[in-house]
């Protein structure tokens, strides 16, 4: 019991929330980056903010939900909710502090010498003002609605994180009264935020945002009036979903009527520009309900991620990476016959260096081949205007068995999702929720197809979703196998998806949330029974997230028994490493470069008989025990060889990789010594040398640079 106390004290932990930060400052970091390109660091920043966001609607807005009901667990880490905002309050405004400081300080002044004005009015041409003033009536005037608020008209419902002007404005012909109306616009979000203005000079692009346009004409949209002052502001509101689905009888419609319900979310955030009013800002802080410390004076525009809209600005190429191609691989190529070549031997592809285009014609051959019975795919995010829901609706139209799980509850996806699931309905698939109380997370496409031998059927498991648009910007990899014991398994999946019928075992696939977390704790206690008999014994794991207590006290164990551990996390990170006896042989390193890792990989040594897996589950307590997740061996020689190479390659990373330190803070390898690499850019000169045409016939063997 003393050595079970020794791996699972509070102080062996790092509370999640505070890792995710540490997660946002290493992004930032590159935004400080000098090495990196201009256009790229203003794409980080951007990044930041968007991240920052997200974890105020769900990550803070559960916590105050969790205050609200005085629930007062403590976490993994040992601290109530109540202790973990007080944290994250201070936490978060330094690193809004630390945001500005890079946009004001460094930024700015680099994209000006790049070429790259942001401009306020005062410092705008007689030309741009004629320019603007005529874009002002001609495009922006008719879309807005000022709103004024007096006895008679109550303060509005203002949305969640739109951008909103206030003002104090006097009525002309009542100055006697000395009093003061309060009234706000909201800056159309279907207009373009930076408008460009008109070319005066060569090589220099000047821009300006749409609420300065809009604050400057504020006077046309309340006549009679006198704008005293006027200031940006905007709001986070509680986005995060409670939904009670044994209460909800009709799943869809419950999620259509709590998506409305997010716009009268509890006000968590409330921003605003430095220089605002004080009696604006009093006026406003007591309309949200918000305390102070919830309160942010931004020092500089609001919502930083417009810096992605001046990232596409055109004229800019220099500074910015090179744009990178997925290459069309060997081993499956789009554009022949899939099913011979997945026949040929199991293939797995490593996007964005290998093209996604054979996951997107595996599911639209097998809608146009008149030998496949019947598609089953699970769908989590998709693509705007995604080609694999038209295969699969085509596949409908053609007679075909068409079955598709669409999860309804992927965050911030649910609306887009529902409409999917409506188009799919109405071109004749099969579509289903997923299981009461658990996501569907995991990524498994099935393909029956009847041939002369039988019937065969074909499975792709990935690690990423099945979304054209970021397979070009995440990493992540898939396998197409056709073995019966994958092909079997895959039906008992989709069996147990649709019905209730939950198989007695498995033949190779791992599938929370009943049965991943043992297999994978045996996996790790095997290395530790290994390392104990004096064996090597080492594990390589590869995720986006590591906060499982049991997992993470099964680490503990096997680093004291002496196990090596190597882990490339990419965000939360609740392990503590260099704690003596407990993970002296742990190391933990995260990777942020221009692609997002989000492949999840896992090596086991096992005496010299390494397996590897991979699959769609982080280790955490919600995708290994709230959800439905695929974690699936690699068995073919050659795939191990590739699988371990993307490992191997990441833990030699010393341009991107940052070290997790015991105080839970992150810093950039140590160069000196040691030869640069940065594996994402060593990835697509491998893919690019290993996929030129030839002229003699492949060979499947894979032959890292």
């Amino acid at each position: 019991m003393a050595e079970k106390n020794l791996f699972d004290r509070p102080s062996n932990f790092t509370n999640r929330e505070l890792s995710w930060l540490e997660f946002n400052y290493r992004i930032l970091g590159e935004a400080k980056d000098r090495q990196n390109p201009l256009f790229e660091r203003i794409k980080f920043l951007s990044i930041t903010a968007s991240n920052l966001d997200e974890f105020f609607m769900v990550r803070i807005a559960s916590l105050k939900d969790m205050i609200h009901a005085e629930y007062a667990k403590k976490d993994i880490a040992g601290m109530t909710p109540g202790e973990q905002l007080d944290a994250l309050q201070k936490k978060t405004h330094d690193f809004t502090e630390k945001q500005y400081s890079a946009f004001n300080r460094s930024l700015m002044p680099k994209l000006r010498e790049a070429g790259l004005f942001l401009v306020d009015y005062k410092e705008i041409t007689e030309e741009e003002e004629e320019y603007l003033d005529h874009y002002f009536h001609k495009n922006v005037y008719p879309v807005l609605t000022p709103m004024a608020i007096d006895s008679s008209r109550p303060f509005p419902l203002i949305q969640n994180k739109t951008l909103n002007i206030a003002a104090l404005i006097e009525n002309r012909e009542k100055k006697e009264d000395k009093e003061y109306d309060i009234a706000t616009v909201q800056v159309p979000s279907v207009l373009p935020r930076v408008i460009t203005l008109p070319k005066t000079e060569e090589g220099v692009t000047r821009v300006i945002l749409l609420e300065r346009v809009i604050e400057h004409f504020l006077d046309k949209l309340f006549l009679n009036h006198e704008i005293l002052c006027s200031g940006a502001y905007r709001i986070m509101r509680n986005a995060d979903l409670s939904i009670d689905e044994d209460d909800a009888e009709d799943l869809l419609k419950e999620i259509e009527r709590q998506l409305k319900q997010r716009q009268w979310g509890e006000v968590i955030k409330f921003e605003y520009e430095d220089g605002m009013d004080r009696h604006l800002v009093k006026y406003l802080k007591k309309q949200f309900k918000v305390h102070s410390h919830d309160v942010y004076e931004i020092n500089g525009p609001l919502d930083l991620t417009f810096l992605m809209k001046c990232y596409g600005l055109e004229g800019f190429g220099g500074y910015k990476e090179p744009v990178y191609v997925p290459q069309i691989t060997q081993e499956l190529r789009a554009d022949g016959d899939i099913f011979a070549q997945i026949r040929k031997g199991d293939v797995l592809l490593h996007h964005p260096y290998e093209s996604f285009a054979p996951v997107v014609a595996f599911i639209r051959q097998a809608a146009e081949d008149e030998n496949v019975l019947a598609i089953k795919q699970t769908l989590y995010r998709v693509s705007g205007n995604s080609p694999i829901i038209a295969a699969l609706a085509l596949a409908a139209e053609n007679g075909k068995q068409v079955t598709v799980l669409v999860e309804l509850k992927a965050r911030f996806d649910e609306e887009n999702n529902i409409n999917w699931a409506k188009k799919l309905e109405k071109a004749g698939c099969h579509v289903i929720y997923g299981l009461v109380g658990l996501k569907t997370h995991c990524k498994i496409a099935l393909v029956v197809r009847k041939e002369t031998d039988g019937i065969r059927r074909y499975v792709h498991l990935g690690t990423g979703n099945y979304n054209d648009s970021t397979a070009k910007l995440y990493t992540d990899t898939g396998m197409f196998t056709c073995r019966d014991a994958y092909g079997e398994d895959a039906t008992a999946v989709f069996n147990m998806l649709s019905g209730y019928s939950e198989p007695a075992r498995w033949n190779r696939l791992l599938v929370a949330p009943i049965w991943m977390k043992d297999r994978f704790l045996a996996l790790i206690r095997r290395e530790t029974k290994n390392a104990r008999e004096g064996k090597k014994a080492h594990i390589i794991a590869k995720c986006n997230s590591l906060c499982d207590k049991k997992i993470i006290v099964a680490l503990y164990e096997a680093s004291a028994a002496g196990v090596q551990i190597d882990l490339i996390i990419r965000g939360i990170c609740c392990l503590v490493t260099g704690i003596p006896g407990v993970s002296e042989n742990i190391r933990v390193r995260s990777i942020v470069g221009t692609f997002l890792e989000h492949a999840r990989i896992f090596s086991f040594y096992n005496d010299g008989h390494e397996e590897i897996y991979m699959g769609s589950a982080d280790w955490m307590p919600r995708n290994l025990d709230r959800r439905v997740e695929i974690v699936f061996p690699v068995e073919d020689e050659l795939l191990k060889k590739k699988a371990k190479h993307i490992l191997q390659l990441q833990l030699e990373d010393t341009m991107k990789a940052h070290l997790l330190l015991p105080d839970g803070s992150y810093q950039k390898v140590d160069k000196r010594g040691k030869v640069l690499l940065e594996a994402q850019k060593q990835f697509c000169e491998e893919a690019i040398q290993k996929n030129k045409p030839k002229k003699t016939v492949q060979s499947r063997r894979f032959e890292p640079m």
